[in-house]
Parts: C-alpha cells; sequence; structure tokens
C-alpha cells in the first residue's frame, strides 16, 4: 500500500500522475462506448469491447483497489452482482460457512439460487461460536459481515483468517458497512472483500454499484475471466459517478461517524429505546475488537423500542430523515428491517438474531447534528405524549 493518506488516495491515482492523459482533464473522462477500432490486425488499443473492460471502469476499479490494498478489484452492476460473480468461482457441493446476521439479500440469494446450484451453507454466528467445528472435507470458504447487518455483531477477522489459513479456506468479508476508509479486511488477512459501492463508496443514493477484491492470483484470474463471461460489469456512466462519490469519502466518513455517535448516545437516554446497538459504544462486544482491527465505528447504529407501535410510529413521523431501505448516503436513512431488508428472510431466523417488530436502523448522514436531533427529539416528544 503507498505511503500516500487515505483522502489523496481518493483523489489521485499515483501511476498516471506526470502523465498528460485526457487533454489535462481533473474529472476523469466517462468513456461511453460499447466497442473499440483496432489500429490493425493483431494489434489493440488495450480495449476491445465493454463487456470486457473499459476506461473509465478500470480506473474506478484501479481506485477500489488502492484503498483496500488489494492485486486487483471488479467493479460490478450491484453488490448483489458482486456477490453473484464471486459465487461462481465455487462448485457444486461445495460447503460455505456463512455468518447468519447477514443481510437478508445475501440470505435471499444463498437460499434461493447457490442451494439450486448446490451448494451447502452453515449458517453461524461467528463472533461467537466456535467455526472449526463446523469445518467439513468439503467447506471452502468463510463469509463474513463485521459488524453485521443489522444487528452489528463484530467477528474478529485476524483469527478467523488463522483458521481459514489452516483449512485452507478462502475468507470473505463483505465491508459495506465501514468501508476501506474504516476497515481493511485484506490486511487483516481476508482473500476476498466484498462491497456494495452504492452505499459509503458512491455516497449520494444516486446509483447501483457492487465490488469485489482481492489479492489472490488465483481468484483474481477466476474472477477476470467470469466478469467478461457473465456481462456483469458497470456501465461507464455509474463507473464516474462512484468515481466522484469517492472523492469525499474519508471527509463523510468521519462526519457521518460524528453524527452516530452524538445519536447513539442520545438514543441510549430515551425512555421508549430499550436497547441501542452501535460498535462505538464501550458496552459493546465488540468495542474492544473494533478498536483494534478498524479506525473508526462505522455510522450505522440499530436500535430497539418498546412496542412495535412506537416503531412504526417512528418510521410514520419522520420527515428530513427519511424512511427508506438503503444506507451510506449523506441522507440520514431510517429503515424498518423486518419489512425491508429482511422481509425474505424466515421470521425464526430474524427472530433467533434479534430482528423484531421493535427494531429500527439508522444510517446517519451529514446533516447538522442540532438538526438531526431536533427531529428526533419532536417524533420522540409525540410519542411520549401519546404514552
Amino acid at each position: 500500500m503507498t505511503d500516500r493518506g487515505f483522502n489523496t488516495r481518493c483523489l489521485h491515482l499515483e501511476e498516471t500522475e506526470g502523465k498528460i492523459e485526457n487533454y489535462g482533464a481533473l474529472s476523469f473522462p466517462i468513456y461511453q462506448t460499447a466497442t473499440y477500432a483496432h489500429p490493425c490486425v493483431g494489434e489493440s488499443t488495450g480495449y476491445d469491447y465493454s463487456r470486457l473492460q473499459n476506461p473509465t471502469r478500470e480506473q474506478l476499479e484501479k481506485m477500489v483497489a488502492s484503498l483496500e490494498g488489494g492485486n486487483d478489484a471488479f467493479a460490478l452492476s450491484t453488490g448483489m452482482a458482486a456477490i453473484s460473480l464471486l459465487m461462481e468461482i465455487f462448485k457444486p457441493g461445495d460447503h460455505i460457512i456463512v455468518e447468519e446476521d447477514l443481510y437478508g439479500g445475501s440470505i435471499r440469494l444463498f437460499e434461493n439460487v447457490s442451494k439450486k446450484n448446490h451448494y451447502e451453507f452453515t449458517y453461524l454466528n461467528c463472533a461467537k461460536d466456535n467455526i472449526e467445528d463446523h469445518i467439513k472435507s468439503n467447506t471452502r470458504a468463510i463469509y463474513l459481515e463485521t459488524p453485521t447487518n443489522p444487528m452489528m455483531n463484530v467477528s474478529d477477522i485476524s483469527k478467523i483468517s488463522e483458521i481459514a489459513k489452516r483449512h485452507d479456506l478462502i475468507l470473505i468479508v463483505d465491508n459495506t458497512f465501514l468501508s476501506p476508509y474504516f476497515q481493511n479486511p485484506l490486511t487483516l488477512g481476508a482473500d476476498v472483500v466484498i462491497h456494495s459501492g452504492t452505499k459509503f463508496l458512491g455516497g449520494h443514493n444516486d446509483t447501483l454499484a457492487g465490488f469485489i477484491v482481492t489479492g489472490n492470483e488465483k481468484i483474481q484470474e477466476k474472477l477476470r475471466f467470469l466478469i467478461k463471461t457473465t456481462g456483469s460489469g458497470l456501465a461507464p456512466f455509474d463507473s464516474w459517478l462512484i468515481l466522484r462519490g469517492m472523492k469525499t469519502l474519508g471527509i463523510r466518513m468521519e462526519k457521518s461517524q460524528d453524527n452516530a455517535i452524538r445519536l447513539a448516545n442520545w438514543l441510549k437516554e430515551q425512555r421508549i429505546v430499550t436497547k441501542v446497538i452501535y460498535p462505538g459504544l464501550p458496552e459493546h462486544p465488540g468495542y474492544d475488537i473494533m478498536k483494534k482491527q478498524a479506525r473508526g465505528f462505522g455510522s450505522m447504529i440499530t436500535f430497539k423500542v418498546d412496542t412495535k407501535e412506537h416503531a412504526r410510529k417512528i418510521l410514520e413521523c419522520v420527515n428530513m430523515i427519511k424512511f427508506a431501505e438503503s444506507l451510506g448516503g449523506v441522507e440520514t436513512l431510517i429503515t424498518y428491517p423486518i419489512t425491508q431488508t429482511h422481509a425474505d428472510v424466515r421470521e425464526e431466523v430474524r427472530m433467533k438474531n434479534g430482528i423484531t417488530p421493535c427494531t429500527l436502523r439508522l444510517s446517519t448522514g451529514i446533516e447538522d447534528i442540532e438538526d438531526l436531533l431536533r427531529e428526533l427529539s419532536e417524533v420522540f416528544d409525540q410519542l411520549n405524549d401519546n404514552g
């Protein structure tokens, strides 16, 4: 990894510096083309067809690989497209150990598509359960989110990497919640990092994207073949939007985290709030692990209220804070996991993981904290007045 600071690397790709390219444009151009002309037979400009590669997408992939400390990155049309592509490196009969508290869309993919392809899954609480007890002769990978979505469980990436290496397994870490700014799983021993680029990398709720990053050359070769074969690469304009969003990644992450810490502590004082789950609170069971493996705690908060009626009323009463299904943008969003992100997860699984009708998830944006606190105070005051 370069010695340059993170914010500098969000703006400048070192290998292109000193070159007068693209007419000196500071904003990397959108190469909105499907195909490329060849100088003559047997020669190429380096680009043949945008399904295989496109200069704008390539620039983005190099930037993301640099930020995560990987050899290569793959920009896909969505986060789910990234996970789907990654699953193609496995074969029927393979067994994968998966964190049980995952984004509902990931579980839906594994249960309805990957199982159809005869993959086998074991779901564990990877922060607590003994992973080695569940490794079998056909186990090929361990798949984590840390912190998890939405219950903020924190797994020790380095320790799980040691387990993976002992058993020759691929360690996959979804790093969407923290972004490369706060956490770099590859440096902690992971083999593959996944991102929904729609979230913090893009940061403006205006486009979809997904990423796979790896430092493993064998996996890199497989994925480069698969991305051109399946045709799920990110389009040029969307690549440019993510490049633009990444320029302010570090600044946005700091501001939204500052807001999240204030909101988490405010929520703890509210009468109708029964639990606040934020890894930046010292009482969080993963706090010390986060201090060790990450540079920050992020901006995602999960909290529980005393009744489902209060949960629904909060969703109905917020105004500036939007009731919406996403996260990681500049706007603060509040989500109801049981009807949105985890609606397709079986009820008994949701309840086991603690996702109840009283559970709300907050993605803290970059608004002035006084405005966020004012709005939430007004909403909670209404609920208190009405009992």
